[in-house]
């Protein structure tokens, strides 16, 4: 636990703390720009909210003009109740939009039981809003995703999906129609989820990928805590967040790293050694 955001913080002092972490990340990646008009997805949990919460906070103070849509997607979950959080978006007086996909149904189709759902639900959501942003005319989307996502999705890659890459703060479509932005990357969840908690946010659960214990995404949340908790004095976090930033590319097998500097030491074209077989 950060003594930073220990038990009994000041609300203003863990807005002030969220709002130098967010307001960092949209500096160094240039988050967001004069005139952008930016979709917010409100999921119903602690990260979405504290990021609506938090952007409207920095819309009124910034040296920029930017327009906030907050949008919430039905997917179609057994026992969904978006009441609350309909309530809730009303009562703030965000400009908000609800709108219903049955993603459930497809997903359970295709996913066999017991396998996690997390991947294809994810892919259906992002299409989903790629179409919502372009219809409602919003050049951005915002995610909630904070700082341990990034660092889980990670390991993810490195254990399960052998690949190294995590969360980028910023990323464009492959047809360049889309901008995705992060501001919550350098926020910790540990601080999130006690702002949250001081909101009261009316928490919508996640039926679908909540029931699965087993998901791999909760073991590397798991380890990650566990080596936090053993070496206390090493900021595990912290100081997987600094590599994600300190990469370096000859140190690792990048074979079109490699081929790039191979190039450059022979002008005339690198003589490559062909062992028969």
């Amino acid at each position: 636990m950060n003594p930073e955001t220990s038990p009994g913080v000041p609300m203003e002092r863990l807005e002030r703390l969220l709002l130098r972490d967010v307001g960092r990340a949209i500096h160094e990646f240039g988050l967001i720009e004069d005139g952008d008009r930016i979709l917010v997805a409100v999921s119903g949990g602690k990260d979405s909210y504290t990021l609506l919460v938090l952007l409207r906070a920095l819309q009124r103070r910034a040296p920029v003009r930017f327009d906030l849509l907050a949008l919430h997607l039905d997917q179609g979950h057994p026992g969904y109740d978006g009441k609350p959080l309909a309530r809730w978006l009303a009562d703030e007086g965000f400009d908000h939009k609800i709108i219903h996909e049955d993603t459930y149904s497809i997903v359970t189709d295709k996913i066999p039981e017991g396998k996690t759902y997390c991947s294809l639900c994810s892919r259906l959501r992002r299409g989903i809003l790629y179409k919502a942003a372009a219809e409602l005319r919003c050049n951005k989307i915002a995610l909630g995703h904070h700082r341990d996502d990034a660092l889980e999705t990670l390991l993810l890659n490195l254990f399960f999906g052998g690949k190294l890459a995590a969360m980028p703060a910023r990323l464009v479509s492959d047809d360049g129609a889309h901008v995705v932005i992060r501001p919550l990357i350098y926020c910790g969840e540990d601080t999130i989820a006690e702002f949250a908690a001081g909101h009261r946010f009316p928490i919508l659960p996640c039926n679908l990928c909540g029931s699965q214990s087993e998901a791999q995404r909760k073991q590397m949340k798991a380890l990650i805590t566990r080596l936090d908790s053993e070496n206390p004095s090493s900021h595990v976090r912290q100081s997987m967040l600094a590599a994600l930033q300190n990469v370096n590319l000859s140190h690792l097998l990048d074979r079109d790293e490699a081929a790039a500097r191979a190039q450059a030491t022979a002008p005339d074209g690198p003589r490559l050694l062909q062992i028969r077989r």
